[in-house]
């Protein structure tokens, strides 16, 4: 399960990603609790969010052309040290009483232009690091790293909130920067896989689509992933309106469906480092039962059942998104790889504020059961659908058989097929 972290640039690199996660998260709760107590609004709060996210989706392809022509490691260097100084900077106006909501806006932007170059950066980087042997391991144990910061980092942020106010949370999220900055110092750049660098040229944005469009296998699971990520991961518009409008339970029940979706989501983290190597029809089952399950739980009748049901939410989503990142990255050229993981977090990062308005008016329209419905048809039908043509391009037809008196659903080449029937 742990086996990547026997590569000491790795080790080094988890371990700075443990600390910085964490003060990632505490930011985030701090950033959010800030804009609300200078404003009133949640828009305002909603505005942040996407401040935070519109570099990506305007700029991320370009940033993975960057990143295929530049070091990954000196990009990193970069973008982390970019990223401590905007929380000082933030933690300074702060705790000097001078911070306006502007403020908070411009640092919210300044960290999603950072997040452009660090995304497929940090994404592509990994694979130097381990090597293609231990590439699913390593990308697992990264999900890992950052669920459990989302169990650790908020927590403390509310602890830090209270006792000292929200610019010595910013502050600490900048420190926090000091342990990846070090990590990276650190490694020795003889053991790297170190990828070749595409050359600095005219039409490598276009040549990266069309490597991607020529390519069943990388553009169909981002085509599921983005499905998915618009309309089944509007987890903050669900399950907020779960705990007031439907279980009338207020904050602390929706503190507990994201810590037990969390916990959902770190478990499904270790299985996949454990299992240890990427196959489609796992990320397709992934993705089918991740639908199936939100139907379920758009029915659950009592509070503690949907609680429950967040765990394998959380697996099945976690599963997906581990499987599909190692899939695309272990099938992608080198030279390719940061044009095809930028357009990959693109796509799944810029789900939500696509899917997050259309989730919200299924939910004021229809009631939030509903909403959540809607997002799990959609998730388990793209799934069926993304598989079956997976599994024509490959040459596979569905098979049924009998094993040990049950019947089996299995894709079979068609020639095998054809084989099994002049037996019968």
């Amino acid at each position: 399960m742990f086996s990547s972290l026997e590569v000491r640039n790795y080790r080094l690199f988890f371990a700075g990603q443990v600390v910085s996660n964490i003060g990632t998260w505490m930011q985030r709760i701090a950033q959010d609790w800030l804009v609300l107590s200078l404003t009133g609004s949640a828009t305002a709060v909603g505005v942040t969010t996407a401040l935070q996210f519109l570099p990506m989706l305007l700029f991320g392809l370009y940033g993975g052309v960057l990143v295929d022509r530049l070091p990954k490691r000196g990009v990193l260097l970069s973008t982390q040290t970019a990223m401590a100084v905007t929380g000082i900077a933030l933690a300074l106006l702060t705790l000097s009483g001078h911070v306006e909501v502007w403020h908070v806006y411009v640092a919210a932007f300044a960290v999603g232009l950072a997040t452009v170059l660090d995304n497929p950066a940090r994404q592509s980087f990994v694979s130097e690091m381990v090597g293609p042997d231990q590439l699913q391991n390593a990308v697992s144990l990264n999900s890992a790293n950052f669920q459990s910061a989302r169990l650790v980092g908020p927590a403390v942020a509310g602890l830090m909130i209270t006792g000292v106010g929200t610019g010595w949370a910013f502050l600490a999220n900048g420190l926090s920067f000091v342990a990846p900055i070090a990590g990276l110092l650190l490694m020795r750049g003889r053991e790297l896989h170190a990828a070749r660098r595409a050359p600095r040229g005219k039409g490598q944005l276009r040549e990266g689509l069309h490597y991607v469009a020529g390519r069943p296998d990388l553009i169909w699971p981002i085509v599921l992933v983005g499905f998915i990520g618009t309309f089944g991961f509007n987890f903050p518009v669900y399950l907020s309106a779960f705990a007031d409008d439907v279980f009338h339970a207020g904050a602390g029940s929706y503190s507990l469906f994201n810590t037990l979706m969390a916990v959902g989501s770190l478990a499904g983290a270790l299985l996949a480092a454990r299992r240890g190597t990427s196959r489609m029809r796992v990320l397709i089952a992934a993705a089918v039962a991740f639908g199936l399950v939100e139907l379920v739980a758009a029915a659950a009748p009592s509070l503690w059942l949907f609680a429950l049901l967040m765990v394998p939410i959380g697996m099945f989503g976690m599963t997906v998104n581990v499987t599909a990142n190692t899939t695309i990255q272990m099938g992608t050229d080198p030279a390719m790889r940061g044009r095809v993981m930028a357009l990959y977090m693109m796509v799944f990062l810029g789900g939500s504020p696509v899917g997050a308005p259309i989730a919200g008016w299924i939910t004021d329209a229809y009631g939030v059961r509903a909403g959540l419905a809607a997002g799990g048809a959609v998730s388990a039908l793209a799934a069926a659908v993304v598989g079956l043509v997976l599994a024509r391009v490959g040459g596979l037809r569905l098979a049924v058989g009998w094993r040990r008196g049950h019947p089996v659903l299995r894709f079979v080449p068609r020639e095998r097929r054809e084989e099994l029937a002049a037996v019968a």
